[in-house]
């Protein structure tokens, strides 16, 4: 993610946004350009939309991937998470017939947490995302190795953490159960990895 020397008014941006072929993220009137993914955070976004697809199939639950914007609005700004849950009516905020589409209520937020955005994604956006009076869980999966951090809302409004790092760990995300070795499916660093080390041997 890199941010452009610009300062610009929340109407302009999602006005722009809306015409954009690449992705900007909104902070506080700051923009930020998004960066390309590598090829293990898209095949875990993949495999991860997949599955949620398979267990929600015929219900009202929709699944969002990472063009569509959310609004958090208690921080000022505009982001694109990974994947978004919503079980209940979404809310779809257009300010102007020329602005990009704002999702506003996301059950669950998934993060897939590369090296340029893992602290980020575990610290303030994680703050911004625990916010919203919607979000019931926020998962966060690494994409450098695996392991899976899910915050999950109690009724007290208080979160739970539960940290995953076994290919045979599962976690619920909503009503669905998906196991790391399902998120992570084709996904070969660590084989690449330990064949290069047997190279050097």
């Amino acid at each position: 993610m890199q941010t452009l020397v610009k300062t610009i008014a929340e109407i302009q941006y999602l006005e722009q946004e809306a015409q954009e072929d690449s992705k900007h993220e909104y902070h506080n009137g700051e923009i930020l350009s998004m960066a390309g993914a590598t090829e293990e955070h898209n095949l875990i976004v993949s495999n991860i939309v997949g599955e949620l697809y398979i267990c929600l199939k015929g219900r009202k639950c929709k699944i969002y991937p990472s063009d569509l914007l959310l609004k958090l609005a208690q921080c000022k700004k505009y982001v694109y998470p990974d994947v978004m849950l919503v079980c209940e009516e979404a809310q779809i905020e257009r300010k102007t017939a020329q602005s990009a589409d704002v999702l506003l209520n996301p059950d669950i937020v998934i993060e897939v947490l590369s090296e340029s955005t893992a602290f980020y994604d575990q610290n303030e956006k994680k703050r911004c995302y625990q916010m919203l009076p919607s979000l019931a869980q926020y998962v966060m999966i690494d994409s450098r190795k695996i392991e899976v951090i899910s915050y999950q809302r109690t009724p007290e409004n208080d979160w739970i953490l539960d940290l995953l790092n076994e290919r045979s760990d599962r976690l619920q995300i909503g009503d669905c159960w998906v196991s790391l070795a399902d998120m992570y499916a084709q996904v070969t660093w660590e084989e690449n990895k330990d064949k290069e080390e047997e190279k050097d041997l």
